[in-house]
């Protein structure tokens, strides 16, 4: 065993990890904040860092906070509780800020205030691990611990829907009583306006007894409960036998339909406010050209729909493309037209790309939009409108349309999409 050491925290990582120096080497530490004294112990070693545990606290930060959730510093779904909610989007934004600085070596002009929503129960989309233990005689369901190899053992969950996150210690229990329980193993959390559903990962088919021990729990919970015993498309409703999950975004009078598996919006209260941000911040005119790239189901852009001339929205995954077109038409829009198109290769060959537009609106993951970036956008476009889920991507592409593509970046802020972890999500505007 690694023995103790007592270091200063100075400063907080990007992953919410306070930051000290041992011996002239970067320590990270988790659960630790800048201004405290702490007695440590270092849990994995690396060339360039060490990553350590408290041990003690000796000098506590007078922003510290006791953490809502008896899981917190186990579990790996949060790193931020400790922190209150204003000082976490605070340290966000000095990400932002800093990985600006030092990848894309550019400033915003000015800053967006914070966006912001309800602090808990905030998740409508999430996947749960799930783990027979034989030596505890029990079903771990939970999220992945702060070490990746194990499952948290966890009662409950304040991020999460209430639905669910009060619910996991109910899920453990029923799990544990099915035939089946070694043969689960995860669960994928979906919820829409008015449904949540379960669809349970299982690696052997259900008997009879295990089905209806499901449907059981869906009903007295009131939760629809799916199966899914292969890959995604093989997903079926066991309670009740059809699902229809959809949302609104009441500001632009859209509804959007959606498969359990599909990638929607976690936080749905951010997803609306991050939509109006984006809608402002683009600007449109009812002339307007639009491309929107990585457009998933449409979240972006049907709405662009009801105030531009035309949007063409692109996406690598076929599926999501197919049933963005079913939203179209489900909303009676005939001014968008989606393709599907591997936007980490080169398609600047495809109509769409040699198309001209004014507007450009980027949602990529968390790799970024470089390889778009590279024939994108072309000299029509005058506003790039930038939604990231990744700060040092944002802040590379931030340095190529400046540099490369004549832009300035004007105005950038965070979005608090999951309050409580390290995540940090951002919103920026590009303008010629």
């Amino acid at each position: 065993m690694q023995p103790l050491a007592e270091v200063d925290i100075t400063d907080l990582s990007h992953d919410g990890r306070g930051v000290a120096r041992l011996h002239d080497k970067a320590v990270f530490v988790a659960g630790a904040l800048p201004g405290e004294r702490a007695r440590i112990r270092i849990v994995r070693r690396h060339r360039s860092f060490d990553e350590a545990k408290v041990e003690e606290l000796l000098v506590r930060s007078a922003e510290r906070i006791e953490p809502r959730c008896v899981h917190f510093g186990t579990c790996g779904g949060c790193a931020l509780q400790h922190l209150p909610t204003d000082r976490q989007i605070a340290a966000k934004q000095r990400v932002l800020a800093e990985n600006f600085e030092r990848i894309g070596k550019v400033a915003p002009r000015t800053w967006l205030e914070p966006l912001t929503d309800a602090p808990w129960g905030y998740r409508r989309k999430g996947r749960l691990s799930v783990k027979w233990v034989e030596k505890k005689g029990k079903v771990l369901v939970g999220f992945r611990e702060e070490d990746p190899r194990f499952v948290a053992d966890l009662s409950v969950c304040h991020t999460l829907l209430p639905q669910v996150g009060e619910r996991i210690g109910a899920l453990s229990e029923l799990i544990a009583g099915l035939d089946a329980k070694r043969e689960i193993a995860q669960i994928e959390i979906a919820a829409d306006d008015r449904t949540t559903a379960l669809v349970f990962r299982h690696l052997v088919p259900l008997g009879d007894e295990d089905r209806a021990r499901l449907v059981a729990f869906g009903r007295t919970h009131d939760l629809a409960i799916l199966l899914q015993p292969k890959g995604p498309d093989s997903v079926q409703a066991l309670e009740p036998e059809r699902i229809d999950l959809r949302f609104r975004i009441p500001a632009a009078d859209v509804e959007l339909m959606f498969r359990p598996l599909d990638f929607i919006q976690v936080n749905a209260g951010m997803n609306q406010r991050m939509l109006a941000q984006a809608l402002d911040l683009l600007d449109l005119r009812e002339d307007d050209r639009v491309l929107d790239l990585f457009c998933g189901l449409g979240n972006f852009t049907l709405p662009i729909a009801r105030w531009a001339g035309s949007v063409v929205g692109v996406e690598g995954e076929a599926g999501l493309v197919a049933r963005a077109g079913d939203n179209a038409r489900h909303n009676g829009i005939d001014n968008a037209v989606f393709h599907a198109a591997d936007l980490a290769q080169d398609q600047r060959a495809a109509g769409w790309a040699k198309a001209g537009y004014d507007k450009l609106l980027l949602d990529p993951p968390r790799s970024g939009a470089a390889a778009v970036l590279d024939y994108l956008p072309r000299k029509g476009t005058d506003r790039v409108v930038y939604v990231s889920c990744h700060p040092g991507s944002l802040a590379r592409d931030a340095g190529i349309l400046v540099e490369r593509h004549g832009f300035r970046l004007s105005t950038a802020g965070v979005m608090d999409m999951f309050p409580h972890t390290a995540h940090v999500e951002s919103i920026a505007l590009f303008e010629r």
